[in-house]
């Protein structure tokens, strides 16, 4: 089974634990960006397939759940974290030192602005574990800016579906339509060769 087909899988028989595996996945390096994960929450939401408050729980404690875990694994390694076989891929040698001189300048703020930045998100939290910020600060600061991240991601996922949906309806108002049309010019062709016929008949 691929990978497409396993996780469209899950997503459809279990979609909580579903968009919290894919989270969680993503998070240690498996193809699944957190960002579509989360348009996926709003087009899920929109189909009826997920309901809101349930599926905003499971994505927010999703999140989380993973930036902590990228937080303590930094926080575990320290500096040796960029010498590690699977997080060196993520945060090199050059990345850290230069995350370390912004974590200096702006403190929390790093963190606030970083968890929107796809590129430097995983290195940001990466860093903080690894200059041992306090994980209640981590945390606090993780938890506000993740709201801002789910209203966009999962909001764009939610417009998106209803878009889906109303295209889905134009495309059947279209399809009457043109039927209605076809009829029309069919009846239209008939009655000309009726009539036709009946003048070549009396000439």
């Amino acid at each position: 089974m691929s990978s497409l087909t396993w996780t469209s899988t899950i997503i459809e028989q279990f979609p909580y634990p579903g968009l919290f595996i894919l989270l969680v996945l993503g998070c240690i390096g498996f193809p699944f960006p957190e960002d579509a994960t989360l348009i996926l929450c709003g087009f899920l939401i929109s189909a009826g397939v997920a309901s809101p408050i349930p599926a905003l729980f499971v994505v927010y404690v999703g999140l989380l759940s993973s930036d902590l875990f990228l937080y303590f694994v930094g926080k575990k390694y320290g500096r040796m974290i960029v010498k590690h076989r699977r997080f060196r891929r993520i945060l090199s040698s050059k990345r850290l030192s230069v995350l370390e001189r912004k974590f200096n300048d702006k403190g929390i703020l790093v963190i606030l602005v970083g968890r929107h930045l796809v590129g430097l998100r995983a290195q940001i939290f990466l860093v903080a574990g690894v200059l041992r910020m306090s994980s209640m600060k981590f945390l606090v600061a993780d938890a506000f800016s993740s709201l801002f991240t789910i209203a966009v991601m999962v909001g764009a996922g939610y417009m998106g579906g209803n878009s889906l949906q109303v295209i889905e309806k134009d495309f059947r108002r279209v399809e009457h339509v043109g039927i209605f049309v076809i009829v029309i010019v069919f009846v239209g062709y008939l009655f000309i060769r009726y009539y036709r016929s009946r003048r070549t008949d009396s000439s």
